[in-house]
């Protein structure tokens, strides 16, 4: 339900005050106008505003100094006001600009009536129940673990506080960027974050980005009409259009060619596209999450991903920690899986003996809980007993290299492993310790204890 929230339009032309006041008020808000910055600043400083919607240029120049003045400005009178600027599409740099500055968002003209009231509702919403969380690193005081979360395992305070920001952020229409290593499970935080939203009983269209060919973005993301090209044998609903009142998750968006980010944006701009061989346009209500393993910012200083496009995909961050960072987690995390698998697979049941959730614990884990997931099923594929001991999950790292029915002690089969991954990697110790998921000085003491000699080949 939309309270009656004050409402800053900011803009020299009648036009687009007019406009923009019918349409605030026939969705129940409070539209006030200003036309001068003086104005602007008379207004901020004496009235309370839900949202500021800030043009960027006023009559004395069209290079948008006077927006970024003003947003500034603002900024300081009242820090948590959102700032919404109102740009043109080839002035998007500058938006970008004033996102850095604070601003809240932008929206393009001419604008799209349903995405600037989602927009401004997305504002107020992060602003009156988000409180403290960052544009770019989840929040960092102590909360108890939720307990909606049943697929997300751990009790971690850092996974704590994502659960906290993903309840507060699911019910807006705000654009969120996951972000983490791979195999930290970030498809499952966009999953919690489409559940508990009220767009739960709608399509969740997950997109692998980093698969599919730049040639067939288009098709896939848009569709295309029968006849649209020579296999066009029939209609294609596109990846968007499947989504229509639901939500997106574009996975491994940082893989995205630079032609096709073009196209991206221009969608996230408006909801707004043509099928290939459509003339016609078609318009949806889409949530869009992102996910990438990348660092999005360095690839935008290197020139190969637009600026423009990440402050759109990215209102609010979370950055998934890496298995190394939650080692308490671990243990549990293993149980979890140990259970699953032994119902999926009909197993005996099975236990994890102390010593191998202290090993589970020691390792480093480069594949993430991912990788603690395969590493798991295995061994309880290959153990015969009741219980499943530190030898079982060196033995499934190694299959066919430890035979099957060995007498060898822990210390022995440790001792093989680190020997025959030395050979693998031609002596490279750096190589030899990422291999085997542990730090270089793990490596060279347990190459100490077992009496290992060899080169040093860095």
């Amino acid at each position: 339900m939309i309270k009656s929230y004050r409402i800053l339009v900011c803009d020299d032309d009648d036009a687009v005050r007019s406009s923009l006041g019918y349409l605030l008020s026939k969705a129940s808000y409070t539209p006030f106008f200003a036309s001068k910055p003086e104005d602007i600043k008379k207004y901020v400083e004496e009235t309370d505003f839900a949202v500021v919607l800030l043009d960027m240029n006023f009559s004395l120049s069209i290079n948008g100094d006077e927006g970024i003045e003003l947003l500034k400005r603002i900024k300081i009178l009242k820090p948590s006001v959102p700032v919404i600027l109102i740009t043109a599409w080839g002035s998007v740099e500058l938006a970008v600009k004033g996102i850095k500055l604070g601003a809240s968002d932008f929206v393009t003209k001419p604008w799209n009536n349903v995405q600037l009231l989602k927009i401004i509702e997305t504002s107020i919403s992060l602003s009156d129940n988000v409180g403290s969380v960052d544009n770019h690193q989840t929040s960092s005081y102590k909360s108890e673990r939720p307990t909606e979360f049943e697929s997300i395992i751990g009790n971690d305070q850092k996974l704590i506080d994502i659960l906290d920001v993903i309840k507060r952020v699911a019910a807006t229409h705000a654009p969120v960027l996951i972000t983490g290593e791979s195999g930290t499970g970030k498809e499952l935080i966009a999953s919690a974050i489409h559940q508990f939203s009220t767009r739960k009983d709608n399509p969740f269209v997950k997109v692998n980005l980093g698969g599919i060919p730049a040639s067939l973005f288009e098709s896939e993301m848009f569709g295309y009409r029968k006849g649209a090209f020579t296999d066009a044998k029939s209609d294609h609903t596109g990846r968007f259009e499947k989504a229509n009142r639901g939500t997106i998750f574009l996975d491994e968006i940082g893989d995205l060619n630079f032609t096709s980010q073009v196209k991206l944006l221009r969608v996230l701009q408006d909801q707004t596209f043509e099928r290939l061989g459509d003339p016609n346009s078609i318009t949806v209500d889409v949530r869009i999450l992102s996910a990438t393993n990348h660092n999005l910012y360095s690839q935008v200083k290197k020139g190969s991903f637009r600026e423009d496009l990440l402050y759109r995909i990215n209102l609010i961050q979370i950055e998934v920690p890496p298995l190394r960072n939650r080692i308490g987690d671990i243990p549990v995390l293993a149980e979890y899986f140990i259970n699953n698998a032994v119902k999926a697979y009909s197993l005996q049941k099975k236990s994890l003996s102390r010593a191998a959730a202290e090993w589970l614990c020691e390792q480093i884990w480069p594949g993430n809980v991912r990788e603690l997931k395969n590493i798991i099923e295995r061994s309880l594929l290959l153990t015969k007993g009741d219980q499943i001991n530190p030898e079982d999950f060196i033995t499934a790292q190694l299959p066919g290299k430890i035979p099957e029915n060995s007498s060898h002690t822990l210390d022995e089969m440790e001792k093989q492993m680190i020997i025959s991954t030395i050979e693998e990697c031609r002596g490279n110790l750096s190589r030899t310790a990422e291999k085997l998921g542990i730090g270089r000085a793990t490596l060279y003491r347990k190459m100490e204890k077992h009496g290992i000699q060899t080169e040093k080949n860095e």
